[in-house]
């Protein structure tokens, strides 16, 4: 979004919960500040409406939405083109603001939602990259429940909307992009799983109304969105140029499978072109792909602003009406901004676009509110009505985003004997970092104003005695504190140094150009870490990898934590981690990279795909060469997990048609076509223990390296499970293949090959060799 945290009111924060308790149990019927929702068709204040097609629900969505457009004059349609939506009050059609944010919890981002007394906060769960670090679909989706559930009763009492542009399912190409924290990471099987996940959550309604909608979701920025503003170079003006392999292979699976198979009701396309084309202006990306071939049952809105950008930044058109004229061609629906109100109607006079482009666009919109309710009448008639106060910031709600947290906490070293500390032999823990007594950074961006907040000191010291330094005045750590925090370390039984970023380095409108620890931070852990009596744990709070090598490599340091953005419970689930009341089992979304990686790598090129002939090693863990600090995957555990391969086929045969070429050619590929993939998967079964002594959860991995045809992934996720398993026990987990899904690459010219050959299946470190053949 543009500028979006610049135009985030500020909210104060609430430490205290108590103000909170005392507001719900004000005996007044309305708590004070609290006021109506939102709705049209009010039959009960004006009877009149209820002659109106558009306002009786036993009619079918397309004839009440045919209905209220015929009604319109142009000036009407058009006002219903921009997210600040206008109201008509002879067809009793009040104002609706579009524009709110619920990225991980409801926020005070956008116009739309505003926190008040009457709700002072709202459960501020992970940042997404910790969340997505889980690897646990039921999470995604519980997460989504309780939000969607938060937003509805937040609308209840005036002060949320309906509609909400989250999630952000961009890949996380570069660990520069200060975005990639709100991401699923850089696999996309994980993002598209994510997002499917937390679009049902936030959407799905508890009567079986399947086209109904609890809230409406949107994935956004559509597409090859992942540079913010890196070295002189902005989202603004950049022109993504991607390979159509890249493409259908990495950037585009998540939106499909947002749209296919999360049924979200928006796609958001973004300010960057794409092969020298505005994503909001091309009608290829927009009717042909998300609506024509994923079939969008909803609509297409625009990053706010972007009309505007590919007019004035970009110089895209030479008028504005030309401008407003490509969005609405190309199949966008909804203006984040105000661009189709001012030039649509010239646009139409001057014969660029007619006004049936209005009517489509219009129809989708009111199609999605018609579908949550907006044109039903009194919200508190139905399905969610009675949902307020009492349903914000709920302890169940809150000890979710604790439970978050903790799965998601990735444990990347850990020397015997160091952790879990036991809370009774420590005595003393020295605590040190500037992230170490932080509030406000745990909860990344798009936050909303949490219910209370843990920070990292706090949930340390309800365990042990501790005694704390900063050792720095902030993250960018111009100077540190070294001498006062090697003193606290000296007499220290254990000492914790949390360091990191926060969104000061990275964030909106801002890329890093190193990737180390910020300022002299490096300097402040090596120091304390010398002089340290006990063991030394590093956490690193931040949405992108860091070059920790140094601490990697030290043998004083003796474990490493990363945490990303843990949310508002997140210092009580670090100490639940380092304590043992919890075995960690979070594993690394994205790559870590040595600095070296992007000293030479630009963040500008988009080849996922290495090129030796120019010393370009790729990207992410499917493409990239070179070294790492740590591995997409990584994440140990207090205890060990022993993978047994009890059911896979060695052959896999493809049925072809009497007289294809393939069976006089020697082919290394097959087209994915019906005929082929019909009934074409087989079970893979493993047996997984665990060894330790202490229960804990364990995420088995999938992964398959395809025959070296048409640049394939040197490897890639087919799937994931999360299993809980209790101290000595195993269980049977269960992967169905899909030879067409699952074993296909994507071509040169972005087709799906069903690839011949030898493939060969990893999990942990079990390999399993298959031949595909016809």
């Amino acid at each position: 979004m543009a500028s979006a945290q610049n135009r985030a009111p500020k909210v104060p924060v609430l430490l205290c919960f108590s103000i909170y308790f005392a507001l719900l149990s004000l005996s007044c019927s309305r708590v004070c500040g609290q006021s109506s929702p939102v709705f049209a068709c009010d039959v009960g204040s004006n009877p009149a409406l209820a002659s109106f097609g558009f306002c009786n629900t036993s009619l079918g969505i397309n004839l009440r939405v045919g209905d209220l457009v015929k009604r319109l004059t142009l000036q009407e349609k058009i006002s219903f083109l921009v997210n600040t939506a206008g109201s008509v009050s002879r067809l009793g059609v009040p104002k609706y603001e579009w524009w709110s944010e619920a990225l991980h919890g409801v926020s005070y981002v956008g116009p739309g939602t505003k926190f008040s007394n009457a709700v002072p906060g709202a459960t501020s769960f992970p940042q997404v990259i910790l969340t997505a670090a889980t690897f646990n679909t039921s999470l995604f989706q519980a997460i989504g429940r309780v939000v969607s559930t938060e937003a509805r009763a937040m609308y209840n009492v005036g002060l949320a909307g309906l509609t909400y542009w989250s999630p952000n399912i961009n890949i996380f190409r570069d660990p520069r992009w200060g975005r990639g924290q709100e991401t699923p990471g850089e696999d996309p099987l994980l993002s598209s799983k994510y997002g499917a996940g937390y679009v049902k959550g936030l959407q799905q309604r508890d009567d079986g109304d399947t086209n109904g909608l609890k809230v409406a979701a949107c994935c956004k920025h559509y597409t090859a969105y992942d540079l913010d503003n890196w070295k002189g170079t902005d989202r603004y003006h950049f022109n993504a140029v991607v390979s159509q392999q890249d493409l259908d292979d990495t950037f585009q699976p998540p939106f499909k499978s947002c749209v296919i198979d999360g049924n979200v009701a928006s796609v958001m396309c973004s300010y960057n072109q794409v092969n020298g084309k505005p994503t909001c202006a091309d009608p290829d990306l927009l009717a042909g792909v998300i609506r024509g071939e994923w079939k969008l049952n909803g609509y297409i809105v625009s990053d706010c602003d972007s009309i505007d950008v590919y007019y004035n930044s970009q110089h895209y058109t030479k008028t504005p009406e030309e401008a407003a004229a490509k969005a609405l061609l190309a199949g966008l629906d909804l203006d984040c901004g105000s661009f189709l109100g001012k030039y649509t109607e010239g646009a139409i006079k001057g014969g660029l676009v007619d006004e049936a482009a209005v009517d489509k666009a219009i129809s989708n919109n009111f199609a999605t509110l018609m579908r949550l309710g907006f044109f039903d009448g009194d919200p508190s008639k139905q399905l969610y009505g009675k949902l307020g106060p009492k349903d914000v910031c709920t302890p169940e709600h809150q000890e979710l985003a604790r439970e978050a947290a903790r799965q998601g906490i990735v444990l990347l070293k850990n020397s015997p004997g160091s952790l879990p500390l036991s809370p009774t032999a420590i005595k003393s823990l020295a605590v040190i970092g500037p992230n170490a007594n932080v509030t406000k950074t745990m909860i990344g961006n798009y936050e909303g104003t949490p219910c209370k907040y843990t920070t990292p000191l706090q949930g340390l010291t309800a365990s042990v005695a501790t005694s704390y330094q900063a050792g720095c005045s902030n993250v960018a750590c111009g100077t540190a504190q070294v001498d006062d925090a090697k003193k606290i370390a000296a007499t220290a039984d254990a000492t914790v140094l949390i360091m990191g970023a926060d969104l000061s380095i990275e964030a909106e409108s801002r890329d890093r150009v190193d990737i180390t620890l910020p300022g002299q931070q490096q300097l402040l852990v090596t120091e304390v870490t010398k002089v340290a009596m006990g063991p030394v744990i590093l956490v690193i709070m931040s949405g992108g990898g860091m070059d920790v090598s140094f601490a990697k490599n030290d043998s004083k340091i003796t474990s490493i934590l990363w945490v990303g953005y843990p949310g508002e419970a997140g210092g009580a689930a670090i100490a639940d981690v380092i304590f043992g009341y919890f075995n960690p089992s979070g594993r690394l979304p994205m790559t870590w990279y040595p600095q070296s990686y992007v000293d030479k790598v630009p963040m500008t090129n988009m080849n996922m795909r290495p090129d030796p002939s120019k010393g370009y090693p790729g990207r992410t863990y499917r493409f990239y060469t070179g070294e790492t600090v740590y591995s997409f995957g990584d994440g140990l555990s207090y205890s060990s997990f022993n993978h047994h391969l009890a059911q896979a086929p060695k052959l896999v045969s493809i049925p072809l048609e009497e007289g294809h070429v393939c069976h006089s050619l020697r082919c290394k590929s097959l087209d994915v076509v019906e005929q082929h993939c019909q009934n074409l998967g087989f079970d893979i079964h493993l047996r997984v223990k665990n060894m330790g002594k202490m229960g804990g959860s364990h995420t088995v991995f999938l992964f398959s390296s395809p025959p070296s045809i048409h640049n394939s992934p040197q490897k890639h996720l087919l799937g994931f499970e999360k299993v809980v398993l209790t101290a000595q026990t195993e269980t049977m987990v269960r992967f169905k293949v899909d030879v067409c899904k699952d074993l296909s690459v994507v071509d040169e010219h972005g087709n799906r090959k069903i690839a011949l050959g030898q493939h060969v299946l990893h999990v942990g470190s079990l390999k399993h060799s298959l031949n595909v053949r016809i």
